[in-house]
């Protein structure tokens, strides 16, 4: 094992690295502008930008890059090299402070929701310092946010530090009101990364996998994981050398992997990280995905992140782990040993009960895709309803201030398991409800409907967002209170009896529970192209305008974007289901049925009687024939898009027409593959994929 201390950040300039390096008065007056939100003087610029460059070129980098996080969900980068010709015909090498703060992609061929035409090419990226720069691939990455020219906001980068912001300001008067203060008010966050392996040979086998990151066709396996085997089980050699490798890659990029298993699913698993920062955790998550993939064909593996890549197994998600805490470390969403008695933590946990409720539109907004919408309601992932799970205790406290009653707390719990032999363990004071999408989990709020190829940026963005904007409500009422106790103590019962509709702490799978959400008035958005046009609702477009987060166009334009991705993401899925179907499917089921055919005569011949096969042949060419005729339906389908105004038109008519189309057709396709002899099938069934990594 290498030296993990040595190892971790060892790719990155850090705080240690700064303190080393730079000068003292610039290292201060860097970390004070950072603190601040300040910008920094050219010359402190090209003091750390020379640092910067000199440490990069002695861990071996030629290039730098401003690392952004463009509309596209993943990561952009355009390398340039430090070198800058001399009056003799030679190179040196050069970084500036201009060029560590500002660069300029092309802002016309990154998704823009109409903000900028094919012509309109300038673009900016402007240096984040809350991130650090780090060393990938022989090229430094600066950490930076996107705009246009003309100042719109074209990336997840600069609204979730925007987001943090206000969180900050709000936060900060409420703790005024308790006479604390605090350099700082941070999110944190910790996002679970569920994702599954495949063997690369099989993968390249299956154009559905290579075109879309799922499976479009696939007869259920005979064994799934109905015997609950493969949750924390043993981890298989090749999938341990995967983790060892990854976590190695993440720790020298100063990534906190911390906790990896077995999921559910076969062949599919879970990496977890330490929490920090919200803006860094968005930035690392990205490095985290982004190395799993590059990792995994090292070994012979593909990482699969598609929220469903396989029917009737359980879909992958990531647990939004989301805190607010101070610079100095004390954490406002801890409860401490009296949670009844702790009213400055009843009034945050209020404040975010009154946001989700009041948005609950939003946050299912913020996790609407395609892909996503596969695994939402299953039994893997919360249900498209978004409610609050608060626990047995805080429910009990929370319904004791309600009503006016003294809370009487139960004496702390322990678990025996085996006489004196093993130690009697502490019972935490409720249990944990895995189908609930925003639950309260000790000093945290685990926020679980985020699907596996999320950027957590955008779903961050709108919890900060919500938050900072029931805290700055708070602010405005309490300020005035003569007797600020007693207002606060009112206010917190207010917010209970308004907005306790949310707050569900029972089985979120149930049918009961769709019904009884509908009789609270809780939205049931089952769908992303349902979903989406909340975004553009009055009251939302006037939180994100008010907090400065979206202008109203920048509203619209993510709308825009979110519609035509969905758009065409269902197009893509279903040309590729033609082209398999075309190319593999009806060619396997034609010959194997002429096969059969064949012996049938053959038998007949011999005037042997009994004859499966010429039954077997009948069923088969049955499906064959309806598979092709669902195949021509589905392209006729696909050909009425054209008739769509808008790109809510189309998003729509895709979720109504196409997909039910593309439904119809599986249908057929994975009757036929159970009939289909192994020899004939043009692509490894999920018997195959699930458990080809056996070793």
């Amino acid at each position: 094992m290498s030296n993990v201390p040595k190892m971790f950040g060892s790719l990155v300039f850090n705080e240690t690295v700064m303190k080393d390096r730079l000068p003292t008065a610039t290292y201060k007056t860097f970390k004070n502008a950072v603190l601040k939100g300040e910008a920094l003087d050219l010359p402190i610029a090209n003091i750390i930008a020379n640092a910067m460059k000199d440490w990069a070129l002695e861990h071996g980098a030629t290039h730098f890059t401003h690392w952004f996080q463009p509309m596209t969900g993943i990561t952009a980068e355009k390398h340039e090299s430090f070198i800058a010709p001399t009056a003799d015909g030679r190179v040196i090498m050069d970084f500036s402070g201009k060029e560590l703060i500002q660069g300029e992609p092309d802002a016309s061929s990154f998704p823009s929701g109409g903000l900028r035409a094919t012509f309109e090419a300038r673009g900016y990226t402007a240096w984040d310092p809350t991130s650090y720069a780090f060393i990938k691939d022989g090229c430094l990455c600066i950490p930076t946010a996107f705009c246009s020219y003309t100042g719109e906001v074209l990336d997840k980068k600069a609204p979730l530090l925007r987001s943090m912001c206000c969180v900050d300001k709000a936060a900060k008067r409420i703790l005024a009101l308790f006479g604390e203060t605090t350099e700082k008010v941070v999110t944190t966050v910790g996002p679970e990364q569920e994702y599954f392996l495949v063997d690369k040979d099989m993968w390249e086998q299956r154009r559905d996998l290579i075109y879309t990151g799922r499976t479009l066709f696939g007869a259920k396996v005979p064994k799934g994981q109905e015997m609950e085997d493969h949750y924390f089980g043993i981890i298989k050699p090749r999938v341990l050398a995967f983790m060892k490798e990854l976590d190695e890659e993440l720790w020298k990029l100063g990534v906190l992997a911390k906790t990896e298993h077995n999921e559910v699913a076969p062949a599919q698993h879970e990496l977890a990280p330490i929490f920090t920062t919200t803006n860094v955790a968005s930035d690392h998550n990205q490095l985290t995905m982004e190395f799993m993939k590059r990792v995994a064909l090292r070994h012979g593996l593909v990482c699969l992140l598609h929220e469903k890549p396989f029917a009737g197994v359980n879909g992958s998600g990531k647990h939004n782990n989301w805190s607010i805490a101070t610079a100095e470390g004390d954490n406002l969403l801890s409860p401490g040993k009296e949670p009844h008695k702790n009213t400055r933590f009843l009034l945050f946990l209020a404040a975010i009960i009154k946001a989700v409720d009041e948005y609950q539109d939003l946050l299912r907004v913020s996790v609407a895709s395609a892909g996503n919408d596969h695994r939402l309601g299953a039994n893997e992932a919360p249900p498209a309803i978004v409610s609050v799970f608060l626990g047995t205790e805080l429910t009990n406290i929370l319904e004791a201030i309600e009503k006016g009653k003294k809370y009487n707390p139960d004496a702390a719990a322990l678990l025996k398991l085996s006489g004196d032999i093993i130690p009697a363990l502490t019972k935490d004071n409720t249990d944990r409800n895995r189908t609930s999408p925003f639950a309260f989990t000790g000093n945290k709020f685990e926020f679980r409907m985020l699907g596996s190829e999320f950027s957590i940026a955008g779903p961050n963005i709108v919890l900060n967002t919500i938050v900072a904007e029931a805290l700055e409500q708070f602010a405005d009422k309490l300020e005035k209170a003569a007797d600020k106790d007693a207002a606060m103590k009112k206010l917190i019962k207010e917010t209970i009896v308004k907005h306790k509709r949310i707050v569900f702490n029972g089985d979120g799978y149930t049918d009961a529970w769709v019904k009884e959400a509908k009789s609270r008035g809780l939205l049931n958005l089952k769908s992303t192209p349902e979903a989406l046009p909340y975004m553009e609702a009055k009251k939302n477009i006037d939180l994100f305008v008010k907090h400065g987060i979206f202008t109203a166009t920048e509203v619209h334009s993510r709308v825009e974007i979110m519609l035509e991705k969905y758009a065409k993401t269902i197009n893509i899925e279903a040309l590729t289901m033609l082209d398999m179907l075309h190319k593999d499917i009806l060619s396997a089921a034609v010959a194997y049925t002429n096969d059969l055919l064949g012996s049938a005569t053959a038998k007949k011949a011999l005037g042997i009687k009994s004859c499966f096969e010429a039954e077997l042949a009948s069923k088969l060419s049955d499906l064959t024939s309806k598979m092709y005729t669902s195949g021509e339906k589905l392209a006729k389908a696909l050909k009425g898009v054209e008739k769509c105004a808008d790109m809510k038109a189309e998003a729509n008519y895709y979720h109504d027409v196409v997909l039910k189309e593309m439904e119809l057709l599986r249908s057929y396709a994975d009757a036929a593959e159970e009939l289909i002899g192994e020899d004939y099938l043009p692509y490894p069934t999920y018997g195959k994929l699930l458990y080809g990594v056996n070793n």
